[in-house]
């Protein structure tokens, strides 16, 4: 990851769960400047399903999403958006 650029906004939903992980997502997002890039580090499955799809619903541009932590059985990773 080290040709992206750093993300300007970071965020650790990792210990919440559904549906406050997008809430905290979707409030950090509307504070935001277009064009900032926000890295949400999330765990468990439904996050890694809700969180980008809603990012996307919203008309945010979803980065991509990578694995921080495969020793855990949920795993932790790490989600970038775009503010659009």
């Amino acid at each position: 990851m080290s040709q992206l650029k750093d993300a300007d906004y970071f965020l650790d939903i990792s210990q919440e769960v559904c549906p406050f992980t997008f809430v905290r997502t979707k409030l950090l997002l509307e504070r935001m400047e277009p064009g900032k890039i926000l890295e949400v580090r999330l765990q468990g499955h439904e996050p890694r399903e809700n969180v980008p799809r809603s990012a996307l619903e919203l008309g945010h541009d979803v980065l991509g999403m990578y694995v921080e932590d495969e020793a855990t059985p949920e795993g932790c990773y790490r989600l970038r958006i775009r503010k659009r």
